[in-house]
């Protein structure tokens, strides 16, 4: 039973995702049917530990009362080296089965631990390269929002950590309890997709002349059904060479790369345009909604209708 939770405050620690662990665990919601933890935060040097923002939180507890903790709480900090002191809190941990959860860079600490070996996990979009660079051991997933991998936690950027955090009290205590902590912190119980729905996707800049004026007419003409034999006579070369010049220029083929513009397309008359499901799927060249919601759901982790809910401008219901 999930019922004694240490936040480890890590000199450099962000304020916002320290604060969504202390929401998540540190709120007594007995009174509305929800649960009431034993939370503690603790540190290696009790005192002032200063933030990432520059001002310095006065923590009491030092990291003794992480020894039978159920959970331990990692939130982002700064990726450089981390004391022994939290990585030894955190093998411990995971080697008497205790839950181990990180929010956004968190992730490097649980890494550099060792505890992450051989497991899945995430971090925050704009760290994932850094983290899979750092730790080859590691199965990065920049793609969703949190992975669990036998007890271990690893949450995307931000506001993640709350689905996270909500994940590990709806396994432990059920969807209710989780229920009620998401109604009070105003939140979905549970969102849908990944965080690859939040990274800024621009069309690709070519990496050869030759392909430029092709790319442009393919962008140009992406309700069309073109082939690759279209385009090679488009770019004046043989459909052979066209395909091999292509993926060794832009780093992927004809077809996926045609794919991935038509989701960018898609995703903007999502954002910007009360068109029809159907009428976008054929704007932007999938021809069905149903095509259309294939390739969200298998790239994007999201169908249409829920990026629209999460980024339109409520034009549509």
């Amino acid at each position: 039973m999930l019922r004694t939770i240490v936040l480890l405050a890590l000199p450099g620690v962000a304020p916002f995702e320290f604060g969504v662990i202390c929401e998540v665990f540190g709120i007594d919601r007995s009174e509305s049917g929800g649960p009431r933890f034993d939370f503690t935060i603790a540190t290696a040097e009790p005192g002032p530990v200063r933030t990432s923002l520059g001002y310095d939180m006065i923590i009491d507890s030092g990291l003794d009362a992480a020894a039978d903790a159920d959970l331990i709480a990692v939130p982002a900090h700064s990726i450089d080296h981390v004391d022994e002191r939290y990585l030894e809190v955190i093998r411990a941990a995971e080697a008497r089965g205790a839950w181990v959860l990180s929010v956004c860079s968190g992730a490097f600490a649980l890494a550099q631990s060792g505890i992450l070996s051989g497991r899945k996990a995430t971090t925050h979009w704009m760290h994932a390269a850094a983290l899979a660079d750092r730790f080859p051991l590691v199965d990065v997933d920049p793609d969703v929002l949190f992975v669990e991998d036998r007890r271990v936690v690893t949450s995307a950027g931000t506001a993640a950590g709350i689905d996270a955090a909500l994940h590990i009290v709806r396994r432990e205590l059920g969807a209710a309890a989780a229920n009620v902590i998401a109604r009070r912190m105003v939140v979905p119980p549970q969102r849908d997709g990944g965080q690859s729905q939040y990274i800024e996707s621009p069309v690709r800049a070519e990496s050869a002349d030759s392909f430029a004026a092709v790319t442009e007419w393919m962008l140009e003409n992406l309700s069309a059904n073109l082939t690759v034999d279209q385009l090679a006579r488009q770019a004046l070369m043989s459909s052979r060479t066209f395909a091999r010049r292509f993926r060794a220029d832009m780093g992927t083929t004809p077809a996926a790369w045609l794919n991935r513009q038509r989701l960018i397309r898609a995703q903007q008359q999502l954002e910007q345009t009360d068109d029809s499901l159907e009428l976008i799927a054929q704007a932007t060249g999938f021809g069905t909604a149903s095509v259309m919601r294939h390739h969200f759901v298998k790239v994007l982790q999201v169908s249409p209708l829920a990026y629209r809910r999460a980024f339109g401008l409520g034009l549509a219901s």
